[in-house]
């Protein structure tokens, strides 16, 4: 089964509001960027990724979890972020039911992780590239 495939299957086992959620969000993730991939991870967990994971989402008892790999560096003008706020490097959205979801701001959200997520794959191939010029002397005297 493709990672697809097992998220279709997470969100049909979820006959609640989580699983109406968990397809609208996934819905609007996949709007942002036609080169969102999907990915199936940690032995049941969506994943959508971009240059990098963007976000997890799963479905827990009382709420829909989206967690931002990168979520602590990223702009949140909207104040989306209600839930890890203390950590490093993770923040999340806690969705419950009931909660309605604010598209916009979320699409704005998925384009900044992206986008951070492209930026440090640019400095990473700046930094290989500093590297190797660094060696062509070195190979140029042998």
């Amino acid at each position: 089964m493709n990672p697809t495939e097992h998220i279709d299957q997470l969100i049909a086992g979820l006959p609640d509001w989580r699983g109406k959620t968990l397809a609208s969000i996934r819905k609007g993730i996949l709007k942002v960027d036609k080169e969102i991939i999907e990915e199936w991870k940690w032995m049941g967990s969506p994943v959508w990724s971009r240059d990098g994971i963007i976000v997890v989402g799963n479905a827990h008892k009382d709420k829909v979890k989206l967690t931002f790999y990168h979520g602590a560096s990223l702009p949140d003008h909207d104040k989306l972020f209600n839930a890890s706020l203390d950590g490093n490097k993770w923040r999340a959205i806690d969705f419950y039911e009931g909660d309605k979801i604010d598209e916009p701001a979320l699409k704005n959200l998925i384009r900044a992780a992206i986008d951070y997520n492209q930026a440090v794959l640019k400095k990473k191939a700046s930094a290989g590239i500093r590297l190797a010029n660094a060696f062509l002397p070195m190979a140029s005297k042998r």
